[in-house]
């Protein structure tokens, strides 16, 4: 009887063994490639993102492995174990599959289905595409930066003025675009012409980010066309992630209403850098460069300031000594106007540079009041 008991047994125990269960070949979590495998894992001891112990999702549960196969986005494989712990911010994440491994979009944690968990394995919020996928560790969130898999900078850069570095380099010009503005290569000008300078230069301070849409504070006497109706709803932030403005009616005072303290009286270009301070750190008042008038062609209701093609450089196409092309201070220069986007008109639209005080216009130029023909941007999409 005894004999017969033993043999049932094992008999059973060998059935059990050589039994498959579910989805363990390729089952979310499984043994052999099931993201937190040993093998493929994404993140596991091969790849060592997302964990290179605990194979992303971690020996207990194992992105639903042993207790729950096939389950990739269930407790046992989602934000526990499979997600935000081992294989979402901490260990697929931030650490090792964003900035230094999902910096590139090629890590774990890197795009939004990469070695942290696919919409189905490993669970989308937390493994996936939001904690180890494009937001945190992907390529818009920490890719250029690789700023801790994601940050403000990378997320929310919708705001900058354009500096007197990018305008001599894009213009091909020492002295600038003037009021003529539209890139050397390229057939656009006025408008367009203005957008596609914002979109290079934001580009070049954050590949990507270019995508965004972006659009030139400007407004032109044809159409009427109005620089506030041209730059979506907003919010804005600048490249270090600091709100400019809410929404429209928050533009539409001398200062932007509710703007980070820090950039208020003193806008920043595409690097974040305050535009008074811009190749002068440290300084203080007037040795600081005079380079606060930007190109607006704009009343402070947001608007076309006046019909006369002079105002806006023919609509922001010439580059000829004539003409008033109208502006507005990034920061606020007492005496002479402090709205940001109307408050003063220039001596004229050709190329030049003038960052020395100079106590108002003396030459046909853009810059000759104290700037260089810079302009603001705004991106469509935050």
């Amino acid at each position: 009887m005894r004999s017969s008991l033993l043999v049932g047994a094992l008999v059973a125990l060998a059935a059990t063994a050589c039994s498959t269960p579910a989805n363990e070949d390729a089952g979310s979590g499984g043994a052999e490639n099931g993201n937190g495998g040993a093998t493929n894992g994404n993140g596991g001891a091969t790849n060592g993102n997302g964990g290179s112990t605990t194979s992303s999702g971690g020996a207990t549960n194992g992105n639903g492995g042993a207790s729950n196969p096939g389950n990739g986005g269930s407790p046992s494989g989602g934000s526990t174990n499979g997600g935000a712990t081992n294989g979402g911010s901490t260990n697929g994440g931030a650490t090792n599959g964003g900035a230094t491994n999902g910096g590139s979009g090629t890590g774990s944690g890197g795009s939004s289905s990469s070695n942290g968990g696919s919409t189905s394995q490993g669970g989308k919020s937390s493994g996936g595409t939001s904690a180890g996928g494009a937001s945190a560790g992907g390529a818009s969130a920490g890719g250029a930066t690789g700023a801790g898999g994601g940050t403000a900078t990378t997320t929310k850069f919708s705001f900058f003025v354009t500096s007197v570095a990018a305008m001599k380099k894009y213009s091909e010009n020492a002295n600038g675009f003037g009021g003529e503005l539209h890139l050397p290569s390229s057939s656009l000008r006025g408008l367009a012409g203005a957008d596609e300078i914002c979109t290079v230069i934001a580009e070049e301070s954050l590949p990507g980010s270019g995508a965004k849409g972006w659009r030139a504070f400007l407004s032109t006497v044809a159409g009427p066309v109005h620089a506030i109706d041209r730059i979506g709803e907003g919010p804005w932030y600048d490249r270090l992630g600091r709100i400019v403005a809410a929404n429209k009616a928050d533009l539409l005072h001398d200062r932007p209403t509710g703007a980070d303290p820090a950039i208020i009286n003193d806008l920043p270009n595409e690097n974040g850098i305050p535009n008074h301070m811009d190749g002068a750190a440290g300084c203080t008042g007037n040795a600081c460069p005079d380079n606060h008038d930007t190109l607006t062609g704009t009343g402070t209701n947001g608007q076309l300031k006046s019909t006369d093609m002079g105002s806006t450089c023919n609509d922001w196409t010439s580059k000829a000594a004539s003409g008033k092309p109208w502006c507005g201070h990034s920061w606020p220069r007492q005496g002479s106007g402090v709205n940001w986007m109307s408050s003063i008109a220039e001596g004229g639209c050709a190329p030049g540079i003038n960052l020395v005080e100079m106590g108002g216009p003396k030459e046909a130029t853009v810059g000759s009041g104290g700037g260089y023909g810079g302009i603001y941007c705004f991106a469509l999409k935050p």
